[in-house]
């Protein structure tokens, strides 16, 4: 999607930081604009090596407050990841504060599957459950503080670091007025009002919170499988429950979900009224950041209005379910 926050880099530019950063120049460069956020381009190089680069906004492009140093946590988590035995890209090589162009920039090797996104293979089930695997196995990586270190917004208890997420979100507001089914403030109070059920999670666990079919590429040569989980710049370290809002987005996860089960035959998980409550708290959280981050990047009315006015009816859905304490469908 287009985003004015996405940067443009000439041939020469583009040609000038591969040298420096993997000794080999560009013969093809080709934007991919898939992407909300960063400018991404796939790269053929004159050593023959085909490459991705993922270059963050202008320094002096304002964004959201968790938005800052997104591509630094996505380099740690990509280490983090590998380490755990989840399949990711490989990073090839990661630049911040360029001295040259100024901001981050990561390099990462190419994948020769499809995004799930793009296709719709045969044993949707079977790549549910495999995913579910791999996201257990990523959120058993464990930290030492909660929320986003790398932005600054953290806490000492999970519950300390979601309110701290949310209050910067809504902060936001006032730098980019957006509309809203309720007030900031009614929704700030409402989301707080929930959240002593946050204080269940008691270590700071790796999530993606990303996990959508695009990004996911599958190998299909053989037997549909999963060959990597990419873009890990919105992670953070909180509860692992939140993991399964991206997945299930604008629905509610289901008792019968192969990610569900795929997931349980990793580590242990019981949806309980109150993990069903954390669940629709990660939802607002996320149906706020769709909705927020419109004003920094600007999308184009014709693309960026299915998912506002998803967004909007599902943030409803969920704070009346707050409201009346109702945790999040069983269905």
């Amino acid at each position: 999607m287009d985003s004015r926050t996405k940067r443009r880099l000439s041939p020469t530019e583009l040609d000038d930081l591969a040298r420096r950063a993997l000794g080999a120049g560009v013969t093809r460069s080709t934007e991919l604009t898939d992407g909300y956020a960063n400018a991404v381009w796939r790269l053929l190089l004159d050593d023959g090596r085909d490459v991705v680069l993922k270059l963050a906004p202008s320094p002096e492009l304002d964004q959201l407050s968790y938005e800052r140093n997104l591509l630094r946590m996505e380099a740690a988590a990509c280490e983090l990841a590998v380490a755990a035995g989840v399949p990711v890209a490989t990073l090839l090589a990661a630049g911040f504060d360029d001295p040259v162009l100024g901001g981050d920039y990561l390099l990462f090797g190419t994948l020769d599957g499809v995004s799930w996104n793009d296709v719709q293979p045969d044993g949707d089930d079977a790549l549910r459950r495999e995913l579910g695997h791999h996201l257990a196995r990523f959120n058993a990586v464990t930290g030492e503080v909660f929320g986003y270190p790398h932005a600054g917004i953290t806490g000492r208890t999970w519950r300390e670091a979601y309110l701290a997420m949310v209050g910067a979100l809504l902060a936001d507001t006032e730098r980019y007025p957006t509309p809203l089914p309720r007030p900031a403030a009614e929704i700030g109070a409402l989301l707080t009002a929930a959240a002593p059920v946050l204080d269940e999670v008691t270590t700071p666990h790796l999530v993606h919170f990303d996990v959508w079919a695009g990004n996911v590429f599958l190998d299909l040569s053989g037997t549909p499988r999963i060959q990597a989980i990419i873009d890990h710049e919105r992670a953070f370290w909180g509860d692992p429950l939140a993991e399964f809002v991206t997945p299930t987005i604008f629905g509610e996860l289901r008792d019968d979900d192969p990610l569900l089960a795929g997931y349980r035959e990793v580590t242990p998980l019981e949806l309980t009224p109150a993990a069903r409550t954390r669940l629709d708290l990660y939802r607002a959280y996320l149906y706020l950041i769709l909705l927020v981050e419109n004003g920094p990047r600007q999308y184009p009315e014709s693309e960026y209005a299915r998912a506002r006015d998803l967004s909007t009816t599902s943030l409803t859905d969920v704070l009346d379910r707050l409201v009346g304490g109702a945790p999040g469908s069983r269905a």
